[in-house]
């Protein structure tokens, strides 16, 4: 292989990870999400942020963040793979 191929397997090995990792990560903190949403909407109420929408969720749905943890582990093991094969 090249030196582009292996940069971009480097790079979708990279970013696989990431998406497992991040979605991961996601899903241990749901809970403090959840409470620090409920006590800054009691302290806040009304008022909001220039950056909040009204899609902002307080908790990271469960089954999105699963299957992004799924894709994102396929990715990452498929360009490991493709590295050292």
């Amino acid at each position: 292989m090249d030196f582009y191929d292996d940069l971009l397997l480097q790079l979708l090995a990279a970013l696989g990870a990431a998406l497992f990792l991040g979605n991961g990560l996601a899903l241990v903190r749901r809970r403090a999400d959840a409470r620090a949403a409920a006590t800054g909407r009691a302290r806040n109420e009304g008022k909001r942020s220039a950056h909040q929408s009204d899609e902002d969720l307080t908790q990271a749905p469960v089954l999105r963040s699963v299957v992004y943890m799924v894709v994102g582990l396929v990715v990452m093991l498929a360009a490991i793979g493709s590295l050292v094969a």
